[in-house]
């Protein structure tokens, strides 16, 4: 086995450990590439057929092309996918242009939070990579989120030797993380060996490309001229560019990561 094996095998080991440990699972699908290839793995993992709700929260801010890009490959993969709006939220007037913590948290987070009690989910599988941002690196395999879906990053218990936390209390919900050890050249590598498909944004066009997609007004290009999978993974080898430096609220705060994923983001 090559260490794409070993990267795949261990994810599969993931996804199975949590779906024989909880009885209600989800996975979130944010259509990049990241989380398209936890949900290639779920479907090697499960022979084809996803067994569990894939959700997709819709802020009704993202491209056009993810929304393209969703509908398609839902109906291809044949996905019980699930759109969940904070549409309350929406109807109030929040939007990124007057603050984007609050914009993420209300049609992000508080989206997911809803979802989760009325379903009364008990696992999510995400697809987030301790190598993408900082506070993802404080991670567990499997992370608790308490009844008011706060996560104590400071007191996390160690996973030693495959062994993972799987007793939850009432009102609480695990976060799953099956691609935690990737890094970004992983993923485009095994994207390019698996054939799996991305979307169009990731490809150089007229000279700028996208390196990590969400809402179309918090996301700039990169300059790159890596219009083939190819092209991409021998651009990450020598690039000093932050995967996430077109991400706005990135920039904006050193902490507002942590602040968003301390009130239950992803």
């Amino acid at each position: 086995m090559d260490y794409l094996d070993v990267l795949e095998n261990e994810s599969i080991h993931i996804i199975r450990e949590a779906y024989h440990s909880f009885s209600k699972k989800a996975v979130l699908w944010s259509i990049g590439k990241d989380s398209t290839t936890l949900i290639w793995l779920l479907r090697k993992a499960f022979f084809g057929r996803i067994p569990f709700p894939v959700v997709h929260i819709d802020t009704g801010y993202k491209f056009k092309q993810i929304y393209e890009f969703r509908d398609r490959f839902a109906k291809e993969w044949g996905l019980d996918l699930h759109i969940i709006k904070n549409r309350k939220a929406v109807q109030s007037g929040v939007c990124p242009e007057k603050d984007r913590l609050e914009c993420c948290t209300q049609l992000k987070t508080n989206a997911l939070k809803k979802y989760i009690r009325d379903s009364q989910t008990e696992a999510v599988y995400l697809g987030i990579r301790r190598d993408e941002h900082g506070i993802r690196a404080k991670e567990r395999v499997f992370s608790v989120r308490d009844e008011k879906f706060v996560w104590n990053y400071n007191e996390q218990p160690l996973e030693l030797w495959g062994q993972y936390k799987s007793q939850i209390n009432q009102e609480e919900h695990i976060r799953v993380h099956p691609i935690l050890n990737w890094t970004e050249l992983d993923i485009w590598k095994y994207i390019r060996r698996e054939q799996i498909p991305i979307s169009e944004l990731y490809l150089s066009k007229d000279g700028k490309r996208y390196r990590s997609i969400g809402c179309e007004v918090c996301c700039t290009p990169v300059v790159s001229n890596a219009a083939t999978v190819d092209m991409i993974i021998e651009e990450i080898k020598t690039t000093n560019i932050s995967e996430r430096s077109g991400r706005v609220q990135d920039k904006e705060s050193n902490h507002m990561m942590q602040k968003l994923r301390a009130l239950g983001y992803m």
